[in-house]
């Protein structure tokens, strides 16, 4: 049962209509204490409020009434209803346990999606206590080319297999290179959208002035270099699922109008004043803690939590070290097919130097360190000594103070230093750098002024 709580009429009866409709039961309240009386008296699977209930209250009577519905009942999810103007209400009715917040005037389909969603996340079977193993997890899901059994990954990929068929928005985070692209693709594969589009955007590499172009599109016209009508990200990823990278590099302005995206699942083509409707699973990745970026004013807080329904944590590899030699086995397999090399095997002594090196740069690292080691490598059997003359560092050793143990480093200070370590050993080649990185130029630049790091600007 679904209990709807608004001081208008109008919305209650809109709403449980629209509920019923699509075979839901509900029940209506007026007023906060009606609402506690009704929660009190039926068994709840979920509750839609609104925010305001008194002008002069200015919300408070909503929060006050989200905080009773939470301490009656903690795992019971709570949808806001909020006008556009408000949102600061939701987002503190998020900091208190809302499961979702929607503004008005909302879109039945949406609504009706974000109901789904808490359901299916609330009424999730608790973890049975059972070993937890890849084998497993494989009959599960579809989890694709990630590699690895180490506990915290399988965590991760089991919350993935869990979350997968419902539409909740997901926020992956973990260092650069430690595979977030490949979870994102996971939530798709194994979600309801996975015979749709899967449409992946480097917001990193996409400036401010581009950004409604590139992810609404344009019509011929519309500015001076539109020539010809573009279609934007959104457009293409409608009824799949959009992977939005680097969403920590978003400027401000940009956020707002990805807000308004989000929040009324609308766009506008530019030099086309209609609005379309959008039907998307939005999933995101960063590796900069966005929660720090919010209170240092960088990065909205409606937004962080409008993309962070679901959050997954991914560990970096000096935390799954005993995945490393997996991982080598697997590029190396993969790499002998490329490059034509099906006699190619590895040493056991490399891959226990391999396993000893500091890879701040993660799985992305190790892979482009393998790659070099299989393109240089005279015999059939790589051996240490082949990464030993392709590895930018030195396996860390007891009391060498060269390098800060990573644990004492900050994350800037760990891609400082490997950027600096990728421009010498490709010599300041932009184009290189950044293909070994896995950035785009133009967040490569950004990355070099952030961190001083001199470069040919010309190149």
């Amino acid at each position: 049962m679904i209990l709807i709580v608004d001081d208008d009429i109008a919305i209650r009866a809109s709403l449980s209509l629209l509920l019923k409709q699509n075979g839901f039961t509900t029940k209506e309240a007026s007023t906060p204490e009606e609402a506690v009386g009704l929660a009190r008296q039926h068994p709840l699977q979920l509750v839609i409020m609104d925010m305001n209930y008194s002008m002069d209250t200015a919300g408070h009577d909503g929060l006050n009434l989200l905080g009773k519905m939470k301490g009656l009942y903690p795992k019971l999810p709570v949808i806001l209803i909020t006008g556009w103007g408000s949102i600061s209400l939701a987002v503190e009715g998020m900091r208190l346990g809302a499961a979702d917040f929607i503004t008005k005037p909302w879109s039945n389909e949406y609504l009706l999606q974000a109901v789904r969603t808490a359901l299916s996340l609330s009424q999730q079977v608790p973890d049975s206590g059972d070993a937890l193993t890849r084998n497993k997890l494989d009959q599960q899901y579809d989890l694709g080319y990630i590699v690895g059994q180490d506990p915290k990954l399988l965590q991760v990929l089991k919350r993935i297999g869990q979350i997968a068929p419902t539409d909740a928005s997901v926020l992956i985070e973990g260092e650069s290179g430690t595979g977030k692209e490949l979870i994102a693709e996971a939530v798709h594969r194994n979600s309801l959208r996975k015979a749709q589009p899967f449409v992946k955007v480097n917001l990193g590499g996409i400036s401010s002035t581009l950004f409604e172009s590139e992810m609404f599109g344009h019509k011929r016209g519309a500015f001076t270099d539109a020539k010809a009508d573009r279609m934007g990200r959104f457009e293409m990823a409608n009824k799949g699922t959009i992977f939005l990278d680097e969403i920590g590099e978003l400027d401000l302005n940009s956020q707002v109008k990805l807000l308004r995206v989000l929040q009324d699942r609308t766009y506008e083509v530019l030099g086309d004043s209609r609005s379309r409707k959008l039907d998307i699973r939005v999933v995101c990745a960063t590796n900069k803690d966005l929660a720090q970026l919010v209170e240092e004013g960088k990065f909205r807080e409606d937004l962080y939590y409008r993309i962070n329904l679901i959050k997954v944590k991914l560990p970096a590899l000096r935390e799954r070290e005993e995945d490393i030699p997996l991982l080598v086995k697997f590029f190396v397999e993969n790499l002998k097919k490329t490059y034509h090399r099906p006699d190619l095997q590895i040493s056991q002594k490399a891959l226990q130097w391999v396993k000893e090196l500091q890879l701040p740069g993660n799985i992305r690292e190790l892979k482009n360190l393998v790659e070099r080691a299989v393109l240089v490598a005279e015999g059939d059997v790589l051996e240490a000594v082949d990464f030993q003359a392709q590895a930018q560092q030195s396996p860390a050793k007891p009391g060498d103070k060269a390098l800060p143990a990573v644990g004492t480093m900050t994350l800037d200070e760990i891609e400082a230093s490997m950027i600096k370590k990728s421009m010498d050993f490709y010599h300041n080649n932009i184009s290189k750098v950044a293909r070994s990185l896995g950035l785009s130029r133009a967040a490569l630049y950004r990355r070099l002024d952030k961190f001083n790091i001199p470069y040919d600007a010309a190149e």
